[in-house]
């Protein structure tokens, strides 16, 4: 079979424009007005990219493309990039947004940079795709956009000041950090800006007056990702020199309409069929695939799918018609490849041609004789449309910032930790003065009795946020008293009789022997081939790690951590499909009968290629069917068995278990979780948990606890954009519409079980038509999973819940959520409520509302920040991810640890916990570098610097440097955790890149760091330095070399810094 690419599609283009029917019809643009009747929905991308091939042939104009909803304009955006090239996609102004509701930031940018492309002349040959009514919105006129921009070069002679000036005319916020559109920040020579309409922020490396290097960075690491020449700075100022979007057409643009037949546009494409009186025209009618749709089946029903598209490509090669299949991977294309050699599908060989490129679904073009097929026509696997609009998707963006500096979020008032004196308040920061040109820095805590303790920033590594696993504040300690101090050693007494209980366990379950899985088998790589998505770093990792557990022969205890969405299920999968490729049965526990529904249904999906037996085993089967399982499991013909707790009952006994998959096992109970040791006590066991744990935790545990982390979301998952409003019902019956009319399904989260009758009937009033239902915890548990199991299958458009319904379940078609209300929720709440939707590629909404006085008091800059915490754009975002994470230490650890945590704060359990498993390991010497060094030449303090008239040699972060408090706090902390030189290399590049060039004093701290790691690698716990002795102790003895301490010998300061560096090197 000849294999073709579905990016370079332009022959099958030329082939279809060639046909007599189209020739003509594509002749007719510019002349009249052509319209293509009957095309159906999956063929007009096609068509559309046949018009734009025939119109960019003979002009260097615009194509714009009119849609009448939301869900076609998508489904050409995704079509039209396979067909042709990739398109400008234009979003709508919020239809239901209000003057109460905020402007969404990342719409806004969207929308401007595709302004910002028309009214650039350089580009030419676009292809715009808009909604009909978008033409009336005002937006930015041409002349305001190109007045108002700030276009920055390589090379370009501009003062720093005056950029800097320029930026705040234009509206943009000086921060300390560039986290969010409308920033910029400064740092020695290097200003930091995020451009409004941009999709990454860009960093301008100074020197002098002129631009030296920029950068495009990413926010998350904020190092830099690529060079380049120039960009541009658009204005974050609404400007009152507006136009309507349609004045952006030129005379010589061509207007495409596709849906209904309306409007004097330039072409028309449309389902519908010719309303004139006029004989029916066919004459370039595009037909849905003869296949027709149907869901993924047993294996023999794909046999019996594939006698029939035999059948058919017979006919067509009789008819002398080209036919072309899509396969969404190669893996896809490997597995058809196999079953149609299998089946003798072909009529001749090499008749059928075949491609890369996901099409939703195929269609023919009888005038062309013409077939365009997808895989979804012969495996039954229909996804949604994945939105290709990458460009601003925030999800990524935020869901990755792990690195976040505690102090950035560090309010006054909190708790914090300090490492020696125990829990106390944080006061904010002080300038003390001095005897000195400068003065001290420091960070005031406040214990009991109002007692304050002033920490110097070059010791903030030893002050973290406090985190609790409850809601309750803790007491402060009194400052320099003995109840830290006994409540610290306590819980380091606890803590390593929990290390030493983890470990012990560990080393028991390494003892025993398990069956040895096979290596992957050809139909393995095949099978891993066909998933439809590109997997994430952290799915590949967790993928290889459970598969060498699995061909070891020791019991695999592996537990795979991750938010929801993330992609566990499909390292379940292959897991699955591992265990069966080597004769083994699989079991598939679930906590409810709705989740296990769901799993069932997809691997049903995934494995209907392949000879394999799943079943169900649930309330939701009959006795008779639940009977005849249980038989296949006893018997070894049922392969892989999907249940809830039901499947660990007494009368189900497996012939040949060799994979146990627990799914959330935090929500079974004691008893069940008994049942699981005692049933899977000598076979692989892999457990997947949806709450996401922090990497503080996952790192303290390695060693002792297989642990798969999984934080990254993958690729092309839509952002939900959220919106705040206060409570509004046009506003309300504007979103369930919207999501309605494409065939969507809302949520509508009403808290109170009291109200929620109220809120149904009045749900009802808004949205006659659709089939509203009610789902909350006080109903009984079948009668809430019989409404789930209706809402999953699309029978209930709208589902009035309260937070009882589970979030693990996938409901993708669901894509708007609103949460009435939300000031109730914590931030952790709210997030996981979001998480609900987005879960397809779609594009998903979550509407946020308020009660009238939060959202309405102050000007409209005052009430974006009041209410920021809400959305994911503030700080308040990293907090809730936290609380989130901590929740799931708590599951993972349990009750006692939970206790702990809150007794010391999170941040000191987990270092304590790391400390104490590597001790029981024997592994003294991981972690940060914990050796002191005394250099009697050395200065660590600025302000102590300058008092001391700068005779000694500077080893600190200088103001002139960092001169942003918050963020000196945060690289005293990262360079305080250092461990290895490698990761020391890392550093010095990373604040070459962030900071610009590195001063004398930065220098010296590197080496007295480098100093500090290399002696403790040497196991060496203190290194002083007077005159040119040198004084080193390991095990609290000095290191002596032949009875005598090792000298240094140096003209400079410098030159004696990098000699002892040397001399530890040699060591």
């Amino acid at each position: 079979m000849e294999i073709i690419k579905a990016n370079s599609t332009s022959e099958l283009i030329r082939y279809t424009s060639a046909s007599k029917p189209f020739l003509d019809k594509l002749k007719q643009i510019g002349e009249g007005i052509p319209v293509f009747n009957h095309i159906t929905t999956a063929a007009q991308p096609y068509v559309c990219s046949l018009i734009a091939e025939k119109f960019f042939r003979q002009s260097d104009r615009r194509l714009w493309i009119l849609t009448d909803n939301l869900n076609t304009q998508e489904l050409l955006t995704e079509g039209i990039e396979l067909w042709y090239e990739e398109p400008l996609f234009f979003p709508d102004i919020e239809s239901a947004s209000s003057n109460s509701s905020l402007p969404d930031q990342e719409r806004h940018a969207e929308r401007m940079s595709v302004l910002k492309t028309l009214e650039s002349f350089e580009t030419i040959k676009d292809i715009i795709i808009i909604l009909e009514k978008s033409l009336n919105e005002e937006v930015s006129s041409p002349e305001s956009i190109n007045s108002n921009k700030i276009k920055i070069e390589k090379g370009q002679k501009i003062e720093m000041n005056y950029l800097v000036n320029q930026f705040v005319s234009i509206g943009y916020e000086k921060d300390s950090i560039v986290t969010e559109r409308g920033q910029f920040s400064i740092r020695g020579g290097i200003i930091d800006v995020f451009p409004i309409q941009s999709l990454n922020p860009y960093r301008i490396e100074f020197f002098g007056d002129e631009v030296d290097s920029i950068r495009i960075f990413e926010v998350d690491s904020q190092t830099s990702i690529r060079i380049v020449d120039s960009f541009q700075v658009l204005s974050g100022i609404e400007d009152n020199n507006k136009c309507k979007l349609k004045d952006y057409i030129n005379d010589d643009d061509l207007i495409l309409k596709v849906g209904s037949n309306d409007g004097n546009y330039s072409v028309i494409i449309t389902n519908e069929p010719d309303d004139s009186d006029t004989e029916e025209d066919f004459s370039t009618a595009c037909f849905e695939s003869p296949f027709g749709s149907f869901d993924a089946g047993e294996f023999i029903l794909q046999q019996a799918r594939f006698q029939n598209f035999k059948k058919t490509l017979s006919e067509w090669h009789q008819k002398k018609w080209k036919a072309f299949i899509f396969f969404k991977n190669e893996g896809e294309l490997e597995r058809f490849n196999e079953l149609a050699n299998d089946l003798d599908v072909l009529p001749v060989s090499g008749y059928l041609e075949t491609g890369i490129g996901s099409i939703s679904h195929g269609f023919i073009i009888p005038s062309s004789k013409l077939a365009i097929l997808s895989s979804s026509e012969i495996f039954g696997r229909y996804e949604s449309i994945r939105s290709r609009r990458k460009i601003f998707n925030r999800e990524k963006r935020d869901l990755n910032r792990r690195r976040a500096d505690d102090f950035k979020e560090l309010n006054l008032g909190d708790r914090v930790v300090h490492m020696d004196q125990g829990i106390g308040i944080f006061r904010g920061l002080l300038e003390i003065e001095t005897d000195g040109e400068k003065p001290q820095e420091v960070l005031v805590i406040e214990y009991e009795d109002e007692a304050k303790l002033y920490v110097p920033l070059e010791q903030a590594h030893l002050v973290s946020r406090y985190i609790g696993s409850g809601n309750k504040a803790p007491p402060i300690d009194r400052l320099g008293g003995k109840r830290w101090i006994s409540r610290k050693a306590k819980v380091e007494k606890s803590i390593m009789d929990y290390a030493s209980q983890l470990i012990k366990t560990h080393a028991e379950r390494n003892t025993f022997k398990s069956y040895k899985h096979l290596p992957d088998t050809k139909w393995q790589l095949e099978f891993e081939n066909s998933f439809p998505y590109r997997e994430t770093t952290d799915q590949i990792t967790a993928i290889n790690q459970t598969k060498t557990d699995m061909e070891n022969d020791q019991p695999m205890d592996r537990l795979i951590c991750g938010d929801v969405g993330f992609g566990k299920t499909e390292i379940a999968i292959r897991a699955i499909f591992k265990s069966v490729m080597s004769d083994k049965q699989v079991a598939l526990l679930c906590p409810t009968t709705v989740l296990a529904q769901q799993h069932y249904d997809t691997l049903k999906s995934r494995l209907s290629e392949y000879p394999i037996n799943v079943e169900l085993l649930s309330r939701f089967k009959t006795q008779k069917e639940q009977k005849e399982t249980i038989k296949g499991i006893r018997n070894g013909s049922t392969d892989i068995v999907v249940g809830t707790h039901r499947l660990v009952s007494k009368d189900v006994k497996f012939k040949n278990i060799g994979l146990a998959i627990i799914d959330e096992e935090q929500r079974f109970g004691v008893k069940h979780k008994e049942r699981f040791k005692e049933m899977f006590h000598l076979i692989d066991v892999l457990t997947l948990s949806a709450t996401p744990i922090p990497r503080t935790l996952y790192l303290s545990l390695m060693g002792v606890k297989d642990m798969s982390t999984i934080d990254t979301p993958p690729p092309g998952r839509s952002a939900v954009e959220t919106s705040i409003c206060q409570y509004d019902e046009d506003i309300i019956s504007n979103y369930i519409n919207r999501e309605l009319k494409r065939g969507g399904q809302v949520f509508f989260l009403h808290n109170r079980v009291k109200t929620i009758k109220r809120m149904k009937n009045l749900l009802e009033e808004l949205a006659p038509n659709a089939n509203i239902e009610i789902g909350h915890g006080q109903m009984e548990e079948s009668a809430l999973e019989e409404i789930m199991h209706r809402f999953i299958h699309k029978k209930i458009d709208i589902l009035v819940c309260t937070t009882i319904i589970e979030s693990g379940i996938d409901i993708p078609n669901a894509n708007t959520i609103i949460i009435d209300r939300a000031d109730r929720f914590g931030l952790a709440d709210l997030y996981q409520l979001r998480g609900r939707v987005g879960r397809s590629g779609r594009k998903a909404y979550a509407l946020l509302m308020l009660p009238n006085s939060l959202i309405s008091t102050g000007d409209a800059r005052k009430r974006i920040n009041a209410i920021k915490q809400y959305t994911e754009l503030g700080s308040g975002f990293k907090i809730a991810m936290r609380d989130l994470e901590i929740r799931g230490a708590g599951n993972l650890l349990g009750t006692q640890q939970s206790g702990h945590i809150s007794a010391v704060g999170f941040e000191l359990y987990c270092k304590l916990l790391k400390q104490s498993v590597e001790r029981m390991n024997g592994n003294v010497n991981s972690g940060r570098a914990e050796c002191s060094i005394n250099l009697d030449f050395i200065i660590t303090n600025e302000a102590e610097y300058y008092q001391n008239n700068k005779r000694s040699l500077p080893a600190f972060i200088p103001a002139s440097y960092l001169d942003e408090t918050k963020i000196r706090i945060a690289a005293y902390r990262q360079i305080s955790e250092l461990s290895t030189i490698k990761e020391l290399k890392a550093l010095k590049q990373e604040w070459h890149d962030r900071f610009g060039k590195a001063p004398d004093a930065i220098k010296n701290l590197f080496l007295c760091t480098e100093l500090k790691i290399r002696a403790s690698s040497k196991l060496i716990h203190s290194v002083i330095i007077e005159d040119s002795k040198l004084m080193m102790k390991r095990n609290n003895e000095f290191i002596l070399i032949e009875g005598k301490f090792p000298r240094i010998h140096a003209k400079s300061k410098e030159e004696r810094l990098k000699k002892a560096v040397d001399l530890l090197k040699k060591f």
